[in-house]
């Protein structure tokens, strides 16, 4: 299970970032999440909350932005949703692309404080 992995640098990283700004208190991090990822959502939630247990963070909610699989269409020369995450192929006119877009995301975007 690598979600337990990332949870656990996610929470290196937002303790970096408070000790930064002031050790000042997490209240949130804020987290884009893609598909393609290869993270699943819920055993990072999951992860998340086991970890974050007995420390600073413990009241600090992870709230996870799932960003879709997009492609850049060579027909319709434009960037579109895939039929399916198995199937990157142009929603609209069906043509195969190679060229992902956006999906593969995982990043930590904000994070609230006090």
């Amino acid at each position: 299970m690598h979600e337990l992995s990332i949870a656990l640098s996610i929470l290196d990283l937002a303790a970096e970032e408070a000790r930064r700004q002031g050790n000042v208190r997490v209240l949130g991090i804020h987290l884009k999440l893609g598909r393609l990822s290869g993270v699943v959502k819920e055993a990072l939630l999951s992860a998340y909350e086991l970890v974050r247990a007995s420390t600073p963070f413990e009241e600090a909610q992870l709230v996870i932005e799932e960003v879709p699989v997009l492609v850049h269409c060579p027909t319709c020369r434009t960037t579109r949703a895939v039929v399916s995450v198995q199937q990157l192929w142009c929603a609209e006119c069906g043509t195969p692309s190679a060229e992902v877009v956006s999906g593969r995301d995982l990043e930590i975007v904000a994070m609230e404080i006090q």
